[in-house]
């Protein structure tokens, strides 16, 4: 972990962190629980292409939240380990998946390693983290640990909002010129004025939210860093986006974006046996 960037691990948050999830888990399944065009059309086939996910399997599934993928990949015919830090996330998750689903539910913190290898080790084929990373303080504990939960050759697909376009760190902009023959034209995109440093900053991950949430932004090179250093090669890559939308508006919407991912998924594979 020494040569990891020592500003992109915020332990300090991690109590608060715990509370706020547990405060807003209810509110955010209710929400989105039976899913949005965020997880549809853009999380979800992405990773399962890169999870390929089959009945041999026995796969983690890393801050699983209320379960969605969880139950999607038991669907699909693996056995599952699912876990979160967030008490009130587990429980919502148990109340949504039926009894005869193979899925063993945990409340258990990423950030901390002995928990994590209590697991087992050499245990998972593979492992998953739908949209979490960037909502965690820490995330060196957990890809040290996968590194020895793996089976060798094992893979990790993680998603995360874009780090380049989509972070608490940028701002959407969208605006109307005359450029194009003398007709309005309508123009949106995303302004970056802050990228390669880490940092932690309060968003509303959904409007209307109970609490704001911390939001940690690595960039891409030092989030996949903390795979490297575990021993983790990257041998798949989505930047997956939305529908170009049939009428643009004069929004910040990511469906005017079409040039622009908001999610980047990444597959990383276990090359060496750690012990």
């Amino acid at each position: 972990m020494a040569t990891v960037h020592q500003n992109a691990e915020f332990p300090e948050h991690s109590d608060e962190n715990r509370r706020i999830w547990d405060a807003n888990a209810r509110w955010w399944d209710d929400a989105i629980g039976d899913g949005n065009d965020f997880q549809t059309l853009l999380i979800e086939p992405a990773t399962e292409r890169l999870l390929n996910v089959s009945q041999r399997d026995t796969i983690l599934d890393a801050a699983c939240g209320a379960g969605r993928f969880a139950r999607r990949m038991a669907q699909l015919g693996a056995r599952v380990v699912a876990f979160d830090y967030s008490a009130a996330f587990i429980v919502r998750a148990r109340e949504r998946t039926p009894s005869d689903a193979h899925i063993e539910y945990q409340v258990l913190d990423a950030g901390n390693p002995a928990a994590l290898l209590s697991l087992g080790s050499s245990r998972f084929t593979k492992a998953v983290c739908t949209m979490a990373l960037m909502d965690m303080p820490e995330i060196g504990p957990l890809f040290a640990a996968l590194s020895r939960m793996l089976m060798p050759g094992g893979a990790f697909v993680f998603s995360v909002t874009h780090p380049c376009f989509h972070s608490a760190t940028i701002q959407r902009f969208a605006e109307i010129d005359d450029e194009h023959g003398a007709r309005h034209a309508v123009r949106t995109g995303v302004k970056v004025s802050s990228y390669l440093s880490p940092c932690a900053r309060k968003t509303e991950g959904i409007v209307g939210q109970p609490e704001p949430q911390w939001f940690f932004h690595r960039p891409v090179s030092v989030l996949l860093r903390f795979g490297f250093e575990a021993g983790f090669v990257v041998d798949g890559i989505e930047e997956p986006r939305l529908p170009e939308a049939q009428r643009p508006k004069a929004q910040a919407r990511w469906h005017d974006m079409p040039e622009i991912p908001p999610i980047l998924v990444v597959r990383m594979k276990r090359t060496s046996d750690r012990q």
